[in-house]
C-alpha cells in the first residue's frame, strides 16, 4: 500500500471509529426532545462557530424543508456583529437567545473544542430560560460545554474535521430518522 492509500484508509477508519462511538440512547433522547418541540409548535435554535455554524445552517435547512420542523440558526453577519459589538463576542449567543427563544424551544449548541465562551454562555442562558439544551463537542472529554446540556454528544478526537464531520453525520442521522419514522405520526 502506498503512502496516499495508507493515509486515506487510516483517515476513514478514524471517522468510522468516531461515528461508531455514539450512544444510540442519546440519539433517541434527542429525537424525543425535537419531536416534543415540534408537537408543541416550538422551534429548534442551532448555534455554532466556523465549521460548526455551517453544520447549524445545514441542519436548519433540513429541519425546515425535509422534516417540517421549525428551526433557525444565525448566519446573518449584521446580527452577529451587532450583538458581538454591543455585548461582547462571548455573549452574542446569549443575547440571540434572549431575543429569539420562547418557552418550549430547544437550543442546540455546537463547539468542536467545547471551550467556545459564546456557546458556553449560550448554554447557560438557555438553561436559565428553561429551554432544553443539546450540546455537541469534541477534544477534551471534560470540556465545559459537555456538562451543560440535557443531552451531550462528544466526539473523541482532537482534529477539527473529524469532530465536525462526526457532529454533522450524527445530527443529520437524527433528521433522517425523524423524516422516515416520526414525521407522519
Amino acid at each position: 500500500m502506498n503512502q496516499m492509500e495508507n493515509y486515506f484508509k487510516n483517515y476513514f477508519l478514524t471517522i468510522k471509529k468516531s461515528l461508531d462511538s455514539i450512544d444510540v440512547d442519546k440519539l433517541e433522547k434527542i429525537i424525543n426532545l425535537i419531536t416534543q418541540v415540534s408537537k408543541s409548535k416550538g422551534k429548534v435554535i442551532i448555534f455554532g462557530n466556523g465549521g460548526s455554524a455551517a453544520i447549524a445552517s445545514h441542519l436548519t435547512v433540513d429541519f425546515i424543508n425535509a422534516a417540517k420542523i421549525k428551526a433557525m440558526s444565525f448566519n446573518d453577519s449584521s446580527i452577529i456583529t451587532c450583538f458581538s459589538n454591543d455585548y461582547g463576542y462571548e455573549n452574542w449567543v446569549d443575547k440571540a437567545l434572549e431575543c429569539y427563544a420562547e418557552d418550549g424551544d430547544l437550543a442546540i449548541l455546537i463547539s468542536s473544542s467545547g471551550q467556545s465562551k459564546n456557546m458556553i454562555n449560550g448554554a447557560k442562558k438557555a438553561k436559565y430560560m428553561g429551554l432544553n439544551v443539546i450540546t455537541l463537542s469534541g477534544f477534551l472529554p471534560n470540556n465545559p460545554l459537555r456538562e451543560l446540556g440535557d443531552v451531550n454528544l462528544w466526539a473523541d478526537s482532537n482534529a477539527y474535521n473529524i469532530v465536525e464531520m462526526t457532529h454533522n453525520i450524527w445530527l443529520l442521522s437524527v433528521v433522517d430518522y425523524i423524516i422516515e419514522n416520526v414525521a407522519d405520526t
